[in-house]
């Protein structure tokens, strides 16, 4: 869509861009929390989580928002990093919920361009063995027909059937014995822990005040109502007020129901995902490419990331601990021989560069498989507070408007929605093709900070030692690590090895050789001890090193222990 030239700026993208890099100082914020009085307040760092805080807050809200471990650290880092429509909802007849989220994504393509890039899905279309074959493929391409007429089209493409060699000038490790073709539709992926803190850091740029490592307890109660939560920092017991509560989650809402209500019967089903990293070299693919799995009425994507292709399914039942879920070998091994059948290349369990599992919050009993459970979000209001629970990452900024208008609803207030046209933190004004073509280190921080880059390039020249690189072969800046504790309110090694660089997904064992660094830098910056920045390096190389004995089979009891 273009808009017609102006002679001022644009005032929403103006108040958008920063002049000055936003430091979040996480001391002040639990002051704040202890001294002040919220009109919401705002459980769970997720991504759902962080767009409520920022709707709140663009509202006029007063908020709080209180994330017990690090931003995005449970779901919203772990998901298949999509933002897209979901061709497999127009299967099960939910055509509404196709229809807004493809409006949500092009919103977030608006909004956070930095984060959110058009990225091509092919379907190769086999003889034999394969997602569908040619007569099943005239009747998908009339799904196509329908996802584009829905609102894919706003994407700026269409779906396209390729012909063979077409179907392998993007995937030419494809098995081409039985290979008759393709399919090719357009949606949009994301780095959904660098969104889900976009998203957090935009409403702390409006005022709101937010906190990790803050672990709610209890709820404080008055007169049969939640008037407020009791939080655990540092050690520390912080009492906060506040006229509503919002439960946001994910697959823990029912803890939180269960302490406003002991009677609380649980309505969440977790579904796990499962994902593993591999060589971009092994594959070759420049897209999307969704390929069978062995005996499994399912698909897998292999999506290029970098110098990587991640692989992986989502929604299978899961009825371990949700806080220690991992990839096991099992399905690691299921992955791997998905993509040997379909890719020409020979790959095995040496080849997995990392891997990672996370659990979807959906709504609904155990009856039937999680595959063709409905994703629409679910939200109740009881005794002062909210609880939003389902949908998923594409949804997420309009689940907060919704969750927002029933907190408005309890505060007896009006005040209209805000979020549909608000640039992220880094999104306004910013050029993802130009910034690309420039390529080096310019598209590197580009894609990851937007306008802001120029922020963390400052660093580098205040002090050039910051310009070298965290792990010889990977774009990420020792400079990148100052900036996630100054402004990104990193805590921790695992906090941005994890989820500010991303490195323990796409290089896990390199990540964890960069760990000593990377607790020495956060050490100078935030003024920990030696003995923490120890500890912290001890335990994040013990994680690595639990993630890959469960992975490699090592741990007989897996992720159910």
């Amino acid at each position: 869509m273009f808009t017609l030239p102006s002679r001022r700026p644009n005032a929403v993208a103006a108040r958008a861009t920063l002049s000055a890099p936003l430091r979040l100082d996480r001391r002040a914020a639990l002051k704040s929390l202890d001294t002040g009085t919220f009109d919401v307040l705002v459980v769970g760092g997720g991504v759902t989580g962080a767009y409520t805080a920022l709707d709140a807050v663009s509202r006029g809200l007063k908020v709080a928002l209180v994330e017990r471990d690090d931003f995005a650290s449970g779901t919203s880092s772990k998901s298949s990093k999509m933002v897209h429509g979901g061709l497999r909802y127009i299967e099960q007849g939910n055509l509404d919920l196709v229809r807004h989220s493809l409006l949500e994504r092009q919103r977030f393509r608006r909004n956070a361009p930095h984060l959110v890039q058009r990225l091509p899905f092919l379907f190769p279309i086999l003889a034999k063995d394969g997602v569908f074959d040619a007569r099943i493929a005239k009747a998908f391409e009339s799904l196509l027909w329908t996802y584009d007429l829905a609102g894919g089209w706003r994407i700026g493409k269409l779906h396209q059937r390729l012909t063979v060699d077409e179907v392998l000038a993007h995937a030419p490790t494809l098995r081409a014995d039985n290979l008759k073709g393709g399919l090719m539709y357009y949606d949009s992926r994301a780095d959904d822990a660098r969104l889900t803190l976009a998203i957090v850091r935009s409403a702390a740029y409006l005022g709101a005040v937010v906190a990790n490592g803050a672990v709610v307890t209890g709820l404080r109660t008055s007169g049969g109502r939640v008037t407020g939560a009791t939080v655990e920092a540092d050690g520390e017991r912080i009492d906060v007020r506040a006229r509503v509560v919002v439960n946001a989650t994910g697959v823990w809402a029912d803890n939180v129901d269960g302490m406003a209500d002991e009677g609380h019967r649980p309505q969440v089903r977790p579904a796990k995902g499962v994902h593993i990293v591999l060589p971009w070299s092994k594959i070759r693919n420049d897209c999307t490419v969704t390929v069978p799995i062995p005996g499994r009425a399912r698909r897998a994507t292999c999506t290029r990331w970098g110098d990587v292709v991640v692989v992986g399914t989502t929604d299978t039942d899961y009825d371990g601990s949700a806080d220690d879920v991992h990839c096991t070998r099992e399905e690691m091994e299921f992955l791997l021989e998905g993509a040997t059948i379909a890719f020409d290349t020979k790959l095995d369990a040496d080849d997995v560069l990392g891997s990672y599992a996370g659990l979807r919050p959906l709504v609904g009993g155990k009856e039937g498989a999680t595959l063709d459970m409905r994703r629409d979000h679910h939200i109740t209001v009881s005794a002062g507070m909210v609880t939003v629970t389902g949908g998923k990452l594409t949804t997420s900024r309009h689940m907060g408007e919704l969750v927002v208008d029933k907190a408005l609803g309890l505060l007896g207030r009006k005040a209209r929605c805000r979020t549909k046209n608000l640039p992220l933190v880094g999104g306004a004004g910013y050029d993802a093709e130009a910034t690309a073509a420039t390529g080096g280190i310019a598209a590197h921080l580009g894609g990851r900070y937007g306008t802001e880059a120029r922020f963390v390039s400052a660093l580098v020249d205040e002090d050039p030692s910051l310009g070298e690189p965290l792990i010889p072969g990977q774009p990420h800046l020792k400079a990148e690590v100052v900036f996630a504790a100054r402004s990104e309110m990193a805590r921790s090694v695992d906090d941005v090895l994890s989820r500010r660089t991303r490195l323990r997904l796409f290089a896990r064992d390199a990540s964890a050789e960069a760990a000593p660094l990377v607790g020495e830098l956060l050490g100078t910056e935030l003024g920990l001890s030696q003995e923490t920045v120890a500890a912290q390096v001890k335990e994040y190389r013990a994680g690595v090193a639990r993630e890959k004995s469960i992975l490699f089979g090592d741990n007989l009891l897996g992720d159910n222990a």
